[in-house]
């Protein structure tokens, strides 16, 4: 099988990069990851060399590329399907694959107000309209599926609905978005997955800041 090659962006910053990452790494699917940089105003100009969107995150699989976080995903099960990216059973699998869908479309005063930022200490922030209802809805999701697969994650084991929510993990930590409890467990037991922290000792590691009214 030709090598997969997974382009990233930053990873302090890049939600959408982590989404893929995060499914392939806790998979346990072979993988090399090229992270090209991205600052502001400038963007990602070396990714144009690479993706057909001219964003970040994009698959290279021998001649085939593939570009959008879920999309990838969908690639990456198809290739290993024993890998449990998605969960087997079929009706859990279907949800999964609702609320990943949820994410990719919605949650934009979420996502606009409150970027990902692996470095970015506690703090809040004062929300835009919108914010707390998406906080809300992400609150509901998370508890209507643990209370029906038992945990530890979303579906039982580790899937890729976790990997599509992981961004919003860090988001509901650094801003303090919520108190419930149920969720800030489940954030805790998403921090503690050895994927999440290799993630984040490598954006940790980064050497490019970008300041935060510009993310």
């Amino acid at each position: 099988m030709s090598e997969l090659i997974l382009y990233l962006g930053n990873k302090n910053y890049s939600s959408w990069s982590f989404r893929p990452w995060i499914a392939m790494e806790a998979a346990g699917v072979p993988f090399t990851d090229r992270v090209i940089p991205f600052d502001f105003p400038a963007g990602n100009p070396e990714i144009r060399k690479v993706s057909p969107s001219g964003k970040v995150p994009l698959l290279h699989h021998g001649d085939v590329r593939v570009w959008e976080s879920l999309a990838i995903i969908e690639y990456v099960a198809e290739l290993f399907p024993d890998a449990g990216i998605w969960p087997k059973d079929r009706a859990a699998r279907a949800e999964a694959r609702a609320i990943s869908m949820e994410m990719l479309a919605g949650f934009h005063a979420l996502r606009s107000a409150c970027p990902m930022n692996i470095r970015r200490k506690p703090g809040a922030i004062d929300l835009p309209t919108g914010v707390m209802a998406d906080v809300a809805r992400i609150e509901t999701i998370w508890k209507d599926a643990l209370a029906r697969s038992g945990g530890p994650f979303l579906f039982g084991d580790f899937s890729a609905a976790d990997a599509m929510y992981a961004p919003v993990v860090n988001r509901l930590e650094i801003y303090c978005l919520t108190k419930d409890e149920a969720v800030l467990a489940y954030v805790e037991r998403m921090k503690a997955h050895p994927a999440w922290r290799k993630w984040q000792a490598a954006a940790l590691a980064e050497p490019w800041i970008v300041p935060e009214d510009e993310v």
